[in-house]
């Protein structure tokens, strides 16, 4: 057993992460703000390398201090500082010789009321400032080392879906053929969680929705729903044998090494109806459009209109995102967490960056059938978009 957890394994993660922090302080001082309190998993993740409890301090001058509660036994570099609780943070920052912030930064976004009045408390003559929408953008353009992390995590993704075709058995319910696709993805090294933004929003591993399945409406702000096997996660496969003319989708995620992936494909069992192969060619067609035209400096908005646009051309509008329950997004950001920012819908009106990652997902539900579609995730680039997901989209018979 590891006598310490240390706090920056590497050398060159230590060069990441004054880039990363870097950039935050930049941030900070364009939005008027002294210093930034993290105190959030995802952003301590950012912001550190590592999973602790306890705060990340930073400085507009880019000088970092991490607060560590647990574990014990953090390895000690410099500013990295052992405290029970919050209320010794004060009085270690003048220790350090660190000027009172006039203007602190919280996550008031995703932190609890009563976590927020205490930090309050704690920084009685700061005003406090929102840092949740200035971490969200910088977490948005990846850096180099970030990128390949996730296109680490994109092969494992890949050599698991390999895997899928071959895992399938005649009258097995959706239950045991995402069981038996979970088992390869522990056994390629997922780390078994995804970590998700919004407290409204709860997954496993991911979903496997096989014929009318589809069609079932559920809480979550998903692509598709899924009835779920009970109403406590209502989502997903639901126990149902998978039978000859459902389509089946598997839509379960990478998380290998703290950054995610998010891909999608679909098996017929037996022959596709014509409509739902019609679907899911045009799923495909939507994702080259937006592969050449998704540049930097684009509206996210034009994404959106441009699949569309398309869907209209091919007169599939009644089934596109849902059926009895239509998604109004067709992508999303993703990296530290399953669904960062952007949305890909029709009102965002950011613009795209170089290194922005995004998954995309046009999906289409064909009542009776099952839904299709593809999911793939990007780096956006000059040129447009690097799929870091390339696996085969076609429909495969898994008879």
């Amino acid at each position: 057993m590891k006598e310490t957890l240390e706090y920056i394994p590497a050398p060159e993660l230590r060069q990441e992460m004054t880039l990363r922090l870097g950039r935050v302080a930049e941030a900070m001082t364009a939005a008027g703000m002294d210093a930034l309190l993290i105190a959030t998993n995802a952003n301590l993740y950012y912001a550190s390398g590592i999973l602790f409890r306890g705060y990340v301090y930073l400085t507009r001058e880019g000088r970092a201090v991490y607060f560590v509660i647990r574990p014990a036994g953090v390895h000690t570099a410099a500013d990295v500082v052992e405290i029970r609780k919050p209320e010794m943070i004060p009085a270690e920052l003048g220790r350090l010789g660190i000027t009172p912030a006039a203007t602190i930064g919280l996550e008031l976004d995703v932190q609890s009321y009563s976590d927020i009045e205490r930090l309050r408390r704690v920084f009685p003559t700061a005003t406090i400032a929102n840092a949740s929408p200035l971490l969200r953008g910088c977490r948005q353009v990846k850096t180099p080392y970030e990128i390949d992390r996730m296109k680490e995590d994109g092969q494992h993704h890949v050599a698991v879906y390999r895997k899928i075709q071959r895992l399938y058995k005649r009258d097995m319910t959706d239950v045991e053929f995402q069981i038996a696709i979970e088992h390869e993805l522990r056994s390629e090294g997922n780390l078994g969680f995804l970590r998700v933004a919004g407290q409204l929003m709860e997954i496993n591993l991911g979903s496997v929705i096989a014929g009318d399945n589809a069609d079932a409406p559920g809480p979550y702000d998903f692509t598709m729903g899924g009835a779920g096997v009970s109403p406590a996660l209502p989502c997903g496969a639901c126990g149902e044998i998978m039978r000859v003319g459902d389509t089946v989708m598997v839509d379960v995620n990478g998380c290998f090494n703290g950054y995610q992936t998010d891909m999608t494909r679909v098996w017929s069992i037996g022959e596709p109806s014509p409509l739902a192969l019609k679907a899911h060619e045009c799923s495909r067609r939507i994702l080259r459009t937006l592969e050449k035209e998704a540049k930097p400096g684009v509206e996210v908005a034009e994404l959106y209109r441009l699949a569309e646009a398309i869907v209209a051309e091919e007169g599939l509008e009644a089934y596109f995102m849902g059926h009895r329950q239509h998604a109004s997004f067709i992508g999303h950001g993703i990296g530290i967490e399953l669904n960062e920012t952007p949305a890909v819908t029709a009102r965002c009106r950011e613009l795209l960056k170089e290194n922005m990652t995004l998954a995309l997902e046009p999906k289409f539900v064909i009542p009776g059938v099952g839904a299709v579609g593809v999911e793939n995730t990007y780096v956006v680039r000059p040129d447009g978009l690097e799929n870091i997901t390339p696996f085969a989209e076609e429909m495969e018979n898994l008879l």
